[in-house]
């Protein structure tokens, strides 16, 4: 699925010498090496705040808590995404709403929030939390709008989508207030855990960052109930350095999609879709947005046995994700039940990531590719 030895190796001279930086400064946690990094982000961004901090689920945590969301307060979210997007807003004290997808981006679907806006819950809700799924920005000139006539926050989970664009905006500057993670797998990647909030509020920005330092705005002197949240200096560090070359390694992703792309539809195999036929369907890009494809992600009826093909051959592949969030044990308490969030439970079941990532070579994708067709004939 993915081969970090290929990034790192030209990088190796200078992520070596930014962290023999931090060694030498001793700024271990904070200090200069994550304020260089938070800058940078900020600029390439165009947002006003970039506050790191230490994983991207504390990065939704922050911001919900910054935004003032807590318990008396509800937020619609997805339930096809990572655990993260939920278990951050009950960390928070609100209470998740869920509303289903949209089958083709398999983002939060407008309509589906706005059905349980004018639902019995929906004078509640002071939050809207859409996802930007494997990459793909969200509808968020709806959400917005929304937003706008129900006074309520929108927080983005860009986790994924560093680098995405709707319109001239970039992902983490289309909401309120953002939260991305730089986990190794994803397209800007830390090595190890690390997050960051966005923002251009000067309020929230200054919440953020008291709170990401147990609720401190002078040393030992605890304003609120904060968490320890914050990034080390060896991950901004290497942040830093990463940051240079996040423009190429996304354009890189996107000529992978590409030929992804142009060799299913050469080899006959694309079904037109929003569901799966015969073949597999594409993921596509959403007019108007710029993907950063995360992930680059297909449906097909036959998954588990199509995976369980691709293993035998030494092929990677991952699914994102098997359980849709509703039907979670740990999240039963919820009240939802199979059959509440049909395309959601449907993508749960088709969908499947293949390798992506910007130095996979043509020649390893027509191998993905040929076994693919292979396995549907």
């Amino acid at each position: 699925m993915l081969d970090l030895r290929r990034q790192y190796a030209p990088l190796q001279q200078e992520l070596l010498e930014a962290l023999g930086h931090v060694l030498e400064t001793q700024h271990f946690i904070l200090g200069e090496p994550v304020a260089s990094f938070e800058a940078a982000a900020a600029r390439h961004l165009g947002v006003a705040h970039a506050v790191g901090c230490a994983s991207g689920t504390d990065a939704l945590w922050l911001a919900l808590a910054a935004a003032g969301i807590g318990p008396g307060a509800a937020v619609v979210t997805t339930p096809f995404s990572f655990f993260a997007s939920v278990s951050s807003i009950l960390r928070a004290g609100a209470r998740p709403l869920l509303a289903d997808i949209d089958p083709a981006t398999f983002n939060l679907s407008p309509a589906a929030v706005q059905a349980v806006l004018a639902g019995p819950d929906g004078r509640d809700v002071k939050a809207i939390l859409p996802v930007h799924l494997y990459g793909q920005p969200a509808d968020m000139a709806r959400f917005a709008g929304m937003a706008k006539t129900r006074s309520l926050r929108l927080v983005e989970d860009a986790a994924q989508a560093f680098g995405a664009r709707s319109g001239r905006a970039a992902a983490g500057a289309l909401g309120d207030i953002a939260a991305f993670s730089f986990y190794p797998t994803k397209n800007l990647s830390a090595s190890g855990d690390a997050g960051m909030v966005t923002t251009d509020s000067p309020d929230l920005a200054e919440r953020v960052r008291m709170l990401r330092q147990h609720g401190m705005r002078r040393r030992y002197h605890h304003d609120e109930l904060g968490w320890n949240a914050r990034m080390d200096g060896f991950q901004g560090a290497i942040l830093a350095v990463k940051l240079k070359y996040i423009d190429r390694w996304n354009e890189a992703r996107r000529g992978v999609s590409a030929n992804y792309d142009r060799l299913f539809r050469a080899a006959g195999l694309a079904d037109p879709g929003p569901y799966p036929d015969r073949g597999i369907v594409l993921p596509r890009e959403v007019p108007g947005t710029r993907h950063v494809w995360h992930q680059y992600v297909v449906r097909t009826k036959r998954r588990d046995e199509l995976r369980a093909f691709l293993s035998e051959r030494q092929i990677g592949s991952e699914i994102y994700y098997p359980v849709p969030l509703h039907l979670q044990q740990a999240l039963k308490p919820l009240g939802y039940k199979e059959g509440d969030f049909p395309e959601s439970e449907r993508a749960a079941r088709e969908v499947l990531a293949l390798p992506i990532f910007p130095e996979l070579r043509p020649d390893e994708q027509e191998t993905v590719v040929n076994a693919i067709a292979e396995f549907l004939s």
